[in-house]
């Protein structure tokens, strides 16, 4: 399997496992989160879509279809999110409920193992309710199978018995709108796809739409942030609104323990080098492994076992937690005979690149 097989841009295993959340109690500028950082989250969400920062093409496509549902009488038709995470397809699962004025169901792909368990959700839903399913892509297979006739006939077969006596009964669901989230879009079987009236994508935050994010968070925080401030945290947030949330939390922590309480340009800049995040979002483990490359391995190709070694980490971690961001950034190359460092990467660590070659490193 080659390099670009295994790892999706955003970071997900080719299985559609998304190792981020597992990590983002270790990296601050992890995209995932745990129960513990969506708990911290909740408070710093918008409630409706004209609260809703960035996403422009998104919000006003989806604006349409829920006004439309509204003035019909109707609920909407069934809503597809994808994007990396970190980028607001909870939070807009969540807004979607409240601009219908319903309540939200919230399950995940992973929590559902057999059919039966999404039967015993669907069964209970009311009518209008919003139905919001994280991971989606990873629904087992029966139960999508399941969600296919849920989703365009608003009917499930509940099976009574077992082997050859068993019987299929039919029950009726009441109309509901399911939306559903994934980062890895292309894991979706087509039937699925099919099956969403509206699909949004979310893409990364420019540094203005980050600067807005953490001037309104600020102000929820019950905390004045300094504009170049807002810059710095935006610089350093990897174009994801969470990441940019949980830097500014820390860079809060760091001006009440160790400043004046004020989040100026100066907290920020002494808060992000304590968690050693570098002006481009770089952390610890971004810097180690292009430090590797450049430095013991003349910039590359490099087999990623050989890579991951030096920096004294498994394999799978540089692969699905590093990797990602230093490609996208233009830091990293993964070619056919290993990793390489870009003339950017050499740049940024403030080193000169050999003239020759480098020699190729087997993993």
């Amino acid at each position: 399997m080659g390099d670009f097989d295994r790892v999706g841009i955003d970071g997900g295993a080719a299985d559609g496992t998304d190792f981020s959340a597992e990590f983002a109690s270790e990296r601050i500028v992890a995209a995932g989160a745990d129960e513990l950082e969506r708990a911290a989250e909740a408070a710093l969400r918008p409630r409706r879509l004209d609260e809703f920062v960035g996403q422009s093409v998104v919000r006003d496509q989806l604006s349409l279809v829920l006004q439309a549902a509204l003035a019909r009488g109707n609920a909407p038709e069934h809503v597809l999110l994808s994007g990396p995470p970190g980028l607001g397809k909870t939070t807009l699962a969540m807004i979607i409920a409240s601009e219908l004025g319903a309540s939200l169901r919230v399950t995940s792909g992973p929590a559902i193992q057999h059919a039966g368990d999404l039967a015993a959700v669907l069964s209970s839903l009311e009518e209008g309710e919003v139905l919001f399913i994280d991971e989606i892509h990873r629904l087992a297979r029966p139960a999508e199978e399941l969600l296919y006739m849920a989703m365009e006939d608003f009917r499930v077969d509940v099976v009574v018995g077992k082997g050859a006596g068993a019987s299929a009964i039919p029950l009726s669901l009441p109309p509901f709108t399911a939306v559903g989230a994934t980062t890895r879009a292309g894991l979706l079987p087509a039937p699925l796809r099919d099956r969403f009236g509206f699909t949004g994508h979310l893409d990364f935050y420019s540094a203005d739409e980050l600067e807005r994010v953490l001037v309104r968070s600020a102000g929820l925080l019950g905390v004045v942030l300094d504009p170049d401030a807002a810059s710095e945290i935006a610089g350093r947030s990897r174009g994801t609104p969470r990441i940019a949330n949980r830097l500014l939390r820390r860079v809060r922590d760091w001006a009440q323990v160790r400043g004046d309480g004020g989040l100026d340009l100066r907290a920020a800049r002494a808060a992000l080098e304590v968690y050693e995040v570098d002006p481009i979002g770089l952390d610890r483990l971004d810097r180690a492994v292009l430090t590797a490359l450049c430095t013991r391995f003349a910039g590359g190709p490099v087999g990623l076992a050989t890579l991951a070694v030096t920096v004294g980490e498994e394999s799978e971690t540089v692969e699905t937690v590093a990797e990602p961001y230093l490609v996208r950034e233009g830091l990293l190359g993964r070619t056919p005979r290993g990793r390489v460092a870009t003339p950017a990467a050499w740049a940024h660590l403030g080193l000169t690149p050999p003239r020759a070659e480098g020699t190729l490193f087997d993993g």
